[in-house]
């Protein structure tokens, strides 16, 4: 099979854009819980007419200052509630957002920033001011350009968040609206930047459509995750990446309670206060759980049976797989039996080494192991694999609950067509495909082929449309300019 598709589920109104999506979810419910923030007593929940009443005192604040809809605005910062908010205030204000990796060199943080044409930059704490600070001191590329650094943590010292909300105390909100209302779906959102790791980093230009359609097309094709009742997850992967921020978006448009891990030490933690219903993850997380139970049970002196338990719900799960790629037979009798008595006495500590109420995981990012994939839901959770790029928004394949693959990485996403070209190229057309390279032509006349975005991975399709990626394609390093 060379091609397969996925219907649209849901379209949206070409004027509007991904601040509607907030603006609609407040009005459903404005004492719904859209996150919970991590305090020294533990989470607070903060309703969604808090976080929209917060986003516009910003945005008021960023419009105050000058700043114009189509404004390049970057964050530089960990995972947490207030990238979000930034997020948000940005797009309510008529700018682009632009991250920016926490572990990235002054060198790169350079280049972003001249690259974007940014004049703002949110950062972290006193620590990521003091760096953007001397960067902006020294910087030949940067050396004609006001810069204004605004800091995102609680201390008293401004520019901060609430000195900038202050600032905006006298813009009306006709002009919020007129800023908010300017885009449209095919405007550019943000600039997300690739590792550069063939050349300088390019930075994808991701549309507002991108960020609202995928949202509400991964909601519709998800409910059973993101529409459950009292829906909840943790994002612990960096918001820089727009994995984190593209799930963000959905979680919001779906009404599912989001918390944020600044610090990845502090994730078996979170997990167990937090408890959330699902979870997006890299695969490390999946072997990480795995290796921390098997040895608390050889621990405990319960090495054998943990490893009989794990045998039966990999072969468990190898029997549910093989019903689902057309086979005759599931579980036997006697492997069904045995299950059950491992699901009472071994799989609830597993679970409760994710807070006791993650029934189904998103993972991506990379490979997850087939054998893990077949633990796990052995186990009784669910690890749904996908598969996507910063170009692609993120997701443009997943697995389903109804439809899973193990050791593919799923279907089209809605509203996307997977294409594999004569040399085993994976092309991606789709709500998803980004706009193209920042100022980068020579990198744009590269990546497209035929209306398709040339991904570089080498892949295949079965008859169902369930994509399997099978390695990289070699090719030559595309310079920027």
């Amino acid at each position: 099979m060379r091609e397969a598709s996925t219907k649209l589920l849901v379209e949206l109104e070409p004027g509007s854009n991904v601040t509607d999506l907030l603006r609609r979810r407040e009005a459903a419910n404005p004492a719904h819980a859209l996150y919970s923030r991590k305090g020294p007593n533990g989470w607070t929940d903060v309703p969604a007419q808090k976080f929209l009443h917060d986003v516009c005192a910003l945005a008021k604040g960023l419009i105050a200052g000058g700043l114009e809809t189509g404004d390049t605005v970057a964050v530089m910062s960990a995972s947490r509630y207030e990238w979000a908010l930034v997020d948000f205030a940005i797009w309510f204000a008529g700018g682009v957002s632009v991250p920016i990796d926490e572990t990235s060199s002054p060198g790169l943080v350079e280049w972003i920033l001249h690259d974007a044409g940014a004049r703002r930059v949110f950062a972290e704490d006193r620590g990521k001011v003091a760096m953007i600070s001397g960067i902006l001191e020294t910087s030949a590329l940067l050396k004609d350009r006001l810069v204004t650094v605004v800091r995102m943590d609680d201390d008293d010292e401004a520019p901060n968040l609430a000195s900038l909300s202050a600032a905006g105390m006298g813009v009306t909100d006709a002009e919020l609206e007129r800023h908010r209302s300017a885009a449209g779906l095919e405007d550019v959102a943000s600039l997300v930047y690739t590792s550069g790791t063939t050349g300088p980093p390019k930075g994808c230009e991701i549309t507002h459509g991108n960020f609202a359609l995928v949202a509400v097309n991964v909601v519709a094709f998800l409910p059973e995750i993101l529409k459950a009742q009292n829906a909840r997850t943790l994002i612990y992967l960096p918001l820089a990446d727009v994995l984190a921020r593209a799930a963000q978006v959905a979680c919001l448009h779906a009404g599912a309670t989001l918390g944020h891990v600044t610090r990845p030490a502090d994730l078996p933690a979170d997990l167990g206060t937090f408890r959330p219903t699902f979870l997006l993850a890299a695969p490390r997380t999946f072997e990480k759980v795995r290796s921390d139970a098997a040895h608390h049970a050889a621990g405990s002196g319960n090495a054998r049976m943990f490893a009989a338990a794990s045998s039966s719900a990999i072969r468990f799960s190898t029997a549910q797989d093989n019903v689902a790629r057309g086979g005759a037979s599931g579980p036997g009798l006697a492997l069904r039996a045995g299950h059950a008595v491992f699901d009472r006495l071994v799989y609830p500590k597993l679970r409760r080494l994710l807070g006791g109420r993650v029934r189904y995981a998103l993972s991506a990012a990379s490979p997850l192991k087939p054998e893990d994939a077949h633990f796990f839901r052995g186990a009784g959770i669910t690890v749904l694999e996908g598969y996507g790029l910063s170009e692609t928004t993120a997701p443009c394949t997943a697995n389903t609950p109804a439809r899973t693959r193990v050791g593919s990485v799923g279907v089209p996403l809605p509203g996307t067509t997977i294409r594999v070209a004569e040399d085993g190229e994976v092309l991606v057309k789709g709500i998803g495909v980004f706009k193209g390279y920042h100022a980068n032509e020579a990198a744009n006349a590269h990546a497209f082929v035929d209306g398709f975005f040339r991904t570089g991975d080498l892949g295949e399709l079965d008859p169902e449309g369930f994509l399997t990626i099978t390695g990289r394609k070699k090719q030559p390093a595309i310079r920027n300019g």
